[in-house]
């Protein structure tokens, strides 16, 4: 019998019981990832007091309980009574969504937090959290709670423990936020130290002069335990950070800065001898790395003036065309930062600047500040350096055409190449096909006979690929193994990529837990990651876990995947096992590939993403190019060969486990 459907049916969240209902539409995710965004939350506040001259220190402690905190020395959170609430303005922050003050310009002139749903989020989503408000040589403390009421079934969110309290004097200044995450509502409450340490680092380059202190009680050296992040240089100390692994084509930064209306655009640039571009965007301290109005502004102007300048110093003749963006862009890495009054992002999580005034206001700052640089004489051999590799880039570009042409005419010959290579999948629905990127013959064959052809294809790779890091396109396309793989993904690569047309929703890297296995997963993400990017930002990219282990007593069979597994296994299983350490994946057979790694049932797969880009980029660089100390310098201090899947946690942050 239906239920009736009437007003009274309509459920109302009240307070804060909407954010525990629905966390994910607050902070994307419960995942890792979603706990670090309570963090950045609260950071994010700090950072606004700094970016506006209201504060110059912030200090971000991880402790020993699982709780995290954090302090700034701002004017700290107004405790003086709402007009119309007639509570305290810490409680209106820390209680009520869309409570703050960023929805004007009067006391933030620029904002990464306008949505005035982040504090008090955190709340909502924490076990505790206390407040503690250092202002007028006072010291005022609330905290608030998050806890289960026998009496209605439900978890009084956030819930005040009792009206603001005055401490005492003080002469310190500030606010210092302390919240432990609920273990309820995450898969993990474990904040990452490095992962943390990055972004803090990140956000003292994005604001010079500004000192960030970052303490890891959990660590267990002492003296490794504090950090501290400041830069006088600002951008231009994070470009030659990010390319410091890298050959430049002069030790010189192109340095841009200037303001049109409210926005404030400042650009970092430096040159390399790379064949790639990398863009890294902020808006107010916050990354925007899908981009948006601030982008297109600077990328539209980069290059028609280049292109001016390239006609008036001769390089480009009147018969000549122009040379295009993605030409003048090779070998650059560009740190570009916004401060927008009233920016629009798409989403919460910020991914993406929509404001449409921002693009014309940079547009005409890089044009005017660059065409400066380009008529100082001093700058003239940098400059005639970068249009002449652009020109050598047109040349590259257009052989690399005729290369895509080929593949082209290849993916509509029914894939000619992957002939007698590529198992396809039997199924048409590319959401749930899964397409497995093996090591080899022997492996190949075994997981064509153990798959299951309804939805998953084998794509075996007979030779190791070519490490694309320090390869022109047309040299990558030239290698048989990356045109197999573009061809059998269907979605094209570089500029012309498209995640819509792909094949496989599940692109799974094979390979064997060996030097050899890890040297082909780590290439093959350097080509996702440079080539193919979107695939891994959109989550399909996976790292397939073979166990390294089979342990067999009578008829018990168990499979262990590292070394501390196994030594469970045998704690287990006690005496008279026996004990099988696989080499490859080709030394097991069919059923056994199957059961342990290809059975969506049973198998364990690790999800890559990019948490940091700017940092991934850095790491592909030191672990892939061509530079042997940096390399050799990275490894000594975080290499640790006892873990299988070490190689990819450096490149990309693997998040999600399946």
């Amino acid at each position: 019998m239906a239920r009736t459907y009437d007003a009274g049916s309509i459920q109302v969240l009240e307070g804060l019981e909407a954010v525990r209902m629905r966390p994910g539409m607050y902070i994307g995710t419960t995942s890792s990832r979603g706990l670090h965004h309570l963090l950045w939350e609260i950071v994010d506040n700090a950072m606004d007091e700094a970016g506006n001259g209201y504060a110059t220190e912030i200090a971000v402690t991880l402790h020993q309980d699982g709780s995290a905190s954090v302090w700034d020395n701002g004017r700290g959170v107004p405790v003086d009574e709402h007009p119309q609430l007639h509570i305290s303005g810490v409680e209106v922050i820390y209680t009520r969504l869309h409570a703050g003050g960023k929805f004007n310009n009067e006391n933030y002139a620029y904002s990464g937090g306008l949505h005035g749903v982040g504090a008090s989020v955190v709340n909502a989503l924490s076990r505790w959290m206390t407040v503690d408000v250092f202002t007028n040589w006072s010291h005022y403390r609330m905290r608030f709670t998050s806890e289960y009421d026998p009496k209605t079934k439900k978890v009084e969110a956030g819930k005040p423990d009792g009206p603001l309290q005055l401490v005492g004097n003080t002469r310190k200044k500030g606010t210092l936020v302390r919240f432990l995450p609920d273990d309820t509502v995450f898969e993990t409450v474990t904040f990452n130290g490095e992962t943390v340490a990055r972004r803090l680092e990140e956000l003292a380059y994005l604001n010079r002069g500004v000192q960030i202190t970052f303490v890891d009680e959990r660590v267990k050296d002492a003296g490794k335990q504090k950090q501290v992040f400041c830069y006088d240089g600002g951008i231009v100390d994070y470009v030659k950070h990010l390319t410091s692994a890298k050959t430049p084509l002069s030790p010189d930064v192109i340095y841009l800065e200037g303001k049109r209306d409210t926005t404030v655009c400042r650009a970092a640039i430096m040159y390399t001898d790379d064949y790639t571009e990398n863009m890294f965007s902020y808006v107010n301290s916050i990354p925007t790395g899908e981009g948006g109005s601030h982008e297109t502004g600077f990328k539209t102007a980069f290059t028609r003036v280049m292109n001016d300048y390239a006609r008036k110093t001769g390089v480009l003749k009147e018969k000549d065309n122009n040379l295009t963006g993605e030409d003048f862009r090779e070998g650059l890495t560009c740190v570009l930062t916004a401060m927008v009054k009233n920016p629009q992002f798409e989403g919460q999580t910020k991914g993406r600047l929509g404001n449409s005034e921002v693009r014309p206001a940079v547009e005409a700052i890089v044009t005017e500040k660059l065409t400066d640089w380009l008529d100082n004489l001093k700058n003239a051999e940098l400059a005639g350096m970068i249009v002449a590799k652009a020109v050598k880039a047109a040349q590259a570009r257009e052989a690399s055409r005729k290369a895509r042409d080929n593949i082209r005419k290849a993916a509509s010959l029914e894939a000619a190449p992957l002939v007698g290579k590529l198992a396809a999948a039997r199924g048409r629905k590319p959401e749930d096909n899964e397409l497995f990127i093996v090591e080899g013959d022997s492996a190949g064959g075994s997981a064509k006979q153990g798959r299951d052809s309804r939805f998953q294809a084998i794509l075996p790779l007979r030779g190791k690929p070519l490490n694309v890091e320090k390869k022109r396109v047309d040299q990558v396309l030239s290698n048989e193994e990356f045109r197999s793989l573009i061809t059998a993904l269907g979605t094209s690569f570089d500029d012309s990529f498209k995640l819509d047309s792909l094949k496989y929703h599940k692109v799974i890297i094979l390979s064997d837990a060996d030097q050899d296995g890890a040297h082909i997963r780590a290439i093959l993400l350097t080509f996702f990651f440079r080539y193919m990017r979107e695939l891994i930002t959109a989550g399909h990219v996976y790292i397939g876990m073979p166990p390294l282990y089979r342990v067999a007593k009578g008829s018990q069979v168990i499979y262990a995947y590292d070394d501390k597994e196994l030594e469970k296994t045998i704690k287990k299983v006690g005496k008279g096992y026996t004990l099988q350490r696989y080499k490859g994946l080709g030394e097991m057979n069919p059923e056994q590939l199957w059961a342990t790694t290809m059975d969506p049932s049973m198998r364990k797969l690790i999800r890559v993403t990019i948490d940091d880009a700017a940092q991934a980029d850095r790491l592909v660089t030191i672990l892939m190019g061509d530079k042997v100390e940096p390399r050799r310098d990275y490894i000594t201090e975080y290499a640790d060969f006892n873990r299988q899947d070490n190689f990819e946690g450096p490149v990309m942050e693997t998040a999600e486990r399946q």
